[in-house]
């Protein structure tokens, strides 16, 4: 049975009994302390905590997850996944473990003709929670499992909860036996290689206090409404009903590996090593593609520190298998697409820009690793140099952070220099770096605020704000909340730095690129408020943050909110102009240039968009052209809401990242462009007056970014760009029309000049060497040259001049040392002569000296030598030094 029918048979059992399907959400999560969805759960965790109304009282899913803390055992077992995918049913408050118990059975034994898994009975395994009688008693005499196969279990392994105050309640697992061959006897309790967990069903039925680890929190009671929340993990399922022995045999994983052992010419099963290499690919493909599908793309931070790591390391096993050749990852992230697609038709559809991100940071990797050995030998150098017998775990942070280079690699290339690492100090910078990139993105939404905090906003709010910002500019409300450094406060004076939560609200809230509404809220006993940013830290929660401008604002009292319309226009202008400048890149570039991010602010946007290379300037020139000429025959702009099937039926662009429910906005431009789109638009494509295209310029692997202007801010521009052009018309004495050519003419005879100086300072630096090869004084049998060059002397002419002198003085042992200041820093070159390395002196050690004593640092071979500094007035004093190092051997 193939995974798709797995995952199809699943939803459609619980859709004959009532449940609503609920299409998967994005890994990208909600929830502002996670980064990526881990848990099936997680997107149905505001209907469990009554932050919301749930579509549906019984609902069932087949949710994408990505889980990363084991990410360095992936490949070594065949246990462990990054991505993997959860089957569920859930109860708001409905049905209970009378109902949820037999469902589990009827679905898993219930033959395949008839929809089910066809489990034989007999090899089913129950554990229920130490305490819970009533699950074992249902499991007994409803379901009828003997109570040999029932085993009771502690909280550690048979009780749920969320790790904070909340719901809270006993599990009960289903294990399948998979025989004798795989251990002992003795059921799940004994051995859970042989016994192998299915389903996992959780009982939320009470409500638990403060408290760490798995059993150190109080119950404080029964939940008034108890739910249901049951996962079954599909792969591993999978596994079981092909009849194989592990998830990365399973239909879509195997079908990614297979094509990485055939591009690679390892065979699967011949070599541990080969092995491991070829589950990691097979398991990061898959997991790149998902995230990437999902709007996620590679960086230094947060998800794209994730992703770029997930795929760095696909990329660095299919080095080690020898496929060192680039195009490897396209076609396995074909394969992965393929693969995926029954399940999730989008991967089919945004196949292009998949690939366009993946493949960029395949060339971009691959590039890394040819460059990064020179880096990285320098870091070995250094290291001996300083007689360390591991490198520095701040130098393999560098070569991470900085150059891109994996840890795993840096190890690799250490052992065989037999050196160690630091990996312990690698770890810890690492983790610092994540800690504050995680704390970074959650601070920006939630405002270091306590989801506690926020929970508790939400519920005063009524699980919901109402927007009422698409049509109204100002609105009455009821001040819900107030909160002052991160906590609830009845009231705040004037001056105090506040965020203000109402019930219903004309504020946008950023998201989705575009910029918050500023503006005032003014209370009913008099107070204002000013506004200046507006964020969602939970979904349905408008946290609006700002000042105290007068009086004292009081929770409960009225509200009476207001934006400043000026931006909030000028904002809508912008992201009009983002839609439409979109759509004109797709009908040049294609549909691989997709959108991957923007930002609209007062008359001035940034799109970014995936492309493989630089965009030519005549393509952008013909966009703002086309863009222009569509928004000049002011086209009626409307939005309106549908269904998402509908949506996508009529063309609607679903963009990367965003996450959509059953009902969506659409806004679309005339016929020129139709998007999935939550924010504020103009009224007619002519109220954006004109689009100004900027440039654009890379922002990442495969990514460009277009900046533009739009309204009045492209008029101001162009009107300083025609004061400007006539000015330097003026001055060169041409024509407008002209001035390109003439300014091109005077850049090539500058440059020509320039080379020219540059050649005759050179000569004269060198006409010297002779007579400083002369007049090298002896300092006890060593011939020494100590010469300070004019200043700006370049650094390749002080290093030709040491190196001529000592070609002159071949024949002694010789120390040769020009200084110079090339370009405001000091720089030091040291020559040296065999017969002088023979008597000990090396250039490395002497310029390490002469760097020092110029506040700097430096080296080199034995023969040359380079550093600088940064005090150019100690040139003297680094000339005296290596002086006295040269009498002292």
């Amino acid at each position: 049975m193939e995974s798709a029918e797995v995952a199809r048979r699943f939803l459609k059992f619980y859709e004959e009994r009532g449940h609503a399907v609920v299409p998967s959400a994005s890994l990208i999560a909600e929830d502002p302390t996670l980064l990526l969805v881990n848990a099936g759960m997680v997107p149905f965790k505001p209907y469990f905590l009554g932050q919301r109304t749930p579509p549906s009282q019984r609902m069932t899913s087949a949710q994408k997850c990505v889980r990363t803390p084991d990410i360095e055992e992936v490949g070594k077992t065949t246990r462990h996944a990054t991505f993997f995918q959860m089957l569920g049913n859930f109860s708001i408050g409905d049905y209970f473990k009378e109902q949820a118990i037999p469902f589990a059975w009827d679905l898993l034994t219930r033959p395949e003709g008839e929809g089910g898994f066809g489990f034989p009975e007999e090899k089913l395994w129950v554990t229920v929670f130490q305490d819970d009688d009533e699950a074992r008693g249902i499991w007994h005499d409803k379901v009828g499992v003997p109570l040999d196969r029932i085993q009771r279990r502690g909280m550690e392994d048979n009780f749920w909860s969320m790790g904070v105050p909340g719901p809270c309640g006993p599990c009960s697992e289903i294990y399948y036996d998979r025989g004798p061959e795989y251990g002992r006897e003795g059921g799940p309790v004994a051995d859970e290689d042989r016994y192998l967990e299915v389903w996992n069903l959780v009982f939320m039925q009470f409500e638990r206090g403060p408290g760490s680890g798995k059993d150190d929190f109080p119950i404080l009671g029964e939940l008034p409404s108890k739910n249901i929340d049951t996962g079954m993990g599909l792969e591993r399922m999978a596994a079981i009903l092909q009849g194989v022995d592990n998830i990365y045999e399973t239909d879509t994983l195997w079908k990614v590996l297979d094509r990485a052992a055939e591009l690679t010419g390892a065979g699967y099963g011949r070599d541990h090593r080969a092995d491991v290499s070829l589950r990691v690919i097979a398991d990061h493909v898959r997991s790149g593609t998902m995230m990437v599908a999902d709007g996620i793309r590679p960086g230094n931070e947060g998800r794209g520190y994730v992703l770029r790591r997930i795929l760095r390391r696909s990329i660095r096993n299919l080095r080690l298998l020898g496929g060192d050749s680039a195009g490897l990852m396209h076609e396995l992230t074909a394969v992965a697409v393929a693969a995926m697609g029954e399940q999730y038709p989008e991967l089919v559809r945004t196949a292009a820009g998949i690939h366009t991100v993946i493949d960029a940071e395949e060339d971009s990797f691959l590039q890394t690793l040819r460059t990064g050995t020179t880096i990285f030998d320098t870091a070995v150098a250094e290291t001996r140099r300083s007689g360390s017998p591991a490198l520095a775990g701040e130098q393999a942070f560098k070569l991470h952070d900085t150059y891109g280079f994996p840890i795993e690699l840096t190890l690799e290339m250490a052992s065989e220099q037999g050196l160690q690492v630091d990996e312990a100090g690698f770890r810890r910078l690492m983790a610092e770096q994540r800690d504050r990139a995680k704390k970074d993105a959650r601070d920006k939404k939630t405002g270091n605020l306590d989801v506690s905090v926020l929970d508790d906003l939400l519920t005063r709010s009524g699980g919901s704000v109402d927007f009422i910002g698409y049509d109204n500019v100002i609105g009455e409300a009821r001040l819900v909340g107030l909160l002052v450094n991160g906590g609830n406060v009845r009231a705040a004076g004037e001056g105090a730095e506040v965020e203000v939560v109402l019930d219903r609200t004309p504020f946008y809230a950023e998201g989705g690129g575009q910029l918050a509404d500023h503006g005032v809220i003014r209370l009913g006993n008099g107070a204002v408020v000013e506004i200046d940013d507006v964020q969602t830290p939970l979904a349905g929660l408008v946290v609006h943050r700002g000042r105290v401008r007068s009086g004292e604002a009081q929770t409960g009292d009225t509200a009476y909110a207001e934006i400043d319309v000026s931006r909030r226009r000028a904002i809508s202008r912008s992201h009009t102009a983002t839609h439409m400048v979109h759509a004109g890149f797709r009908r040049a570039l294609g549909e691989s240039a997709a959108q991957a991010g923007s930002e609209n602010s007062p008359g001035r946007f940034r799109f970014d968009f995936t492309a493989s290379g630089a965009v030519p300037v005549s393509v952008l020139r013909d966009v703002e052209d086309e863009v222009n000429d569509v928004l000049i025959n002011d086209m009626d702009v409307r939005a309106f809401h549908t269904s998402i099937d509908e949506a996508r039926s009529m063309g609607a662009l679903a963009l990367f990242g965003e996450k959509y429910g059953d009902r969506v906005r659409v806004v679309e431009v005339g016929d020129y462009s139709r998007e999935l789109c939550g924010g504020t638009h103009v009224a007619r494509s002519g109220q954006l007056g004109l689009i100004k295209v900027l440039g654009e310029a890379s922002i990442g692997a495969g990514v460009r970014r277009v900046e533009a202007l739009v309204g009045i801010d492209a008029f101001r521009f162009l009107a300083r760009e025609s004061v400007l052009v006539a000015q330097l018309a003026e001055q060169m004495k041409t024509r407008k029309d002209e001035l390109p050519e003439r300014i091109s003419g005077v850049v090539t005879r500058l440059r020509d000049a320039e080379k020219e100086l540059d050649k005759l300072r050179s000569q004269q630096v060198l006409a010297i060497a002779g007579s400083l090869a002369d007049g090298a004084r002896d300092i006890g049998g060593v011939a020494y040259v100590g010469h300070q060059a004019p200043a700006g002397t370049g650094a390749d002419d002080l290093r030709k001049l040491a190196v001529d002198v000592r070609g002159r003085l071949a024949a002694r042992p010789a120390v040769v040392m020009v200084v110079g200041v090339p370009k405001d820093r000091p720089v030091v070159v040291v020559a040296v002569t065999e017969g002088a390395r023979e008597r000990g002196l090396k250039a490395g050690a002497l310029v390490g000296l002469a760097a020092k004593a110029l506040g700097g640092g430096g080296g080199g071979k034995d023969d040359l030598a380079q550093g600088g500094g940064a005090n150019a007035g100690a040139l003297g004093d680094a000339l005296a030094t290596v002086e006295r190092a040269v009498g002292a051997v």
